[in-house]
């Protein structure tokens, strides 16, 4: 009997209708030249790392309970004495996603995270960074499904970001759109 793939609702959302799409939007002279999703970085930062070296593994572990992978702890890599950090200190946590898992994040980032989040008016369109890769910031990792808001004893911002193989800004853009990314107008 052979063992059914599984594969992304966004995945296969993107191969059949948004591909498509961009070939006849762009014009494309090739299938290759079409842009694609190609990894989500998050980072959490964590500033209270300072006074308790635990923060950074709490984090580290909601991170990975987001993302469902494994996340890193990030070390400092130089001393600032301003901020009583020294070099190799463990600051914050990342974790890149690829694949299927990065499709299932990205779903759930903007079908069921964001529009949790309080007062949200919409995602800024100018957060491009010029070669088609998009950084968006989120103030409470508590809109996500997978924390338990009774639980939580710290509350921690994230950056997201979603690296497009787009070259150009306004392909990216059309790519995230197709997507449902809720872009303020």
């Amino acid at each position: 009997m052979a063992e059914a793939k599984y594969e992304p609702r966004l995945k296969t959302v993107y191969l059949e209708k948004i591909r498509p799409q961009m070939q006849e939007q762009f014009s494309y002279a090739n299938g290759m030249m079409i842009p694609r999703l190609d990894k989500v970085v998050i980072n959490m930062g964590v500033g209270e790392a300072v006074g308790d070296s635990k923060k950074p593994a709490n984090a580290a572990a909601d991170l990975a309970a987001i993302a469902g992978q494994k996340a890193i702890v990030t070390h400092a890599r130089n001393s600032i004495a301003g901020f009583k950090v020294r070099e190799g200190m463990p600051i914050g946590a990342k974790v890149t996603l690829r694949g299927n898992r990065m499709y299932e994040f990205v779903d759930r980032l903007i079908n069921i995270a964001l529009p949790r989040v309080r007062d949200f008016r919409g995602l800024n369109p100018k957060s491009f960074d010029g070669r088609g890769n998009f950084a968006m910031g989120v103030k409470e990792h508590i809109v996500f499904p997978e924390i338990e808001y009774d639980k939580v004893d710290q509350m921690w911002g994230m950056d997201i970001i979603v690296c497009t193989t787009a070259t150009k800004d306004d392909e990216a853009r059309a790519l995230l759109t197709a997507f449902n990314f809720p872009f303020r107008k």
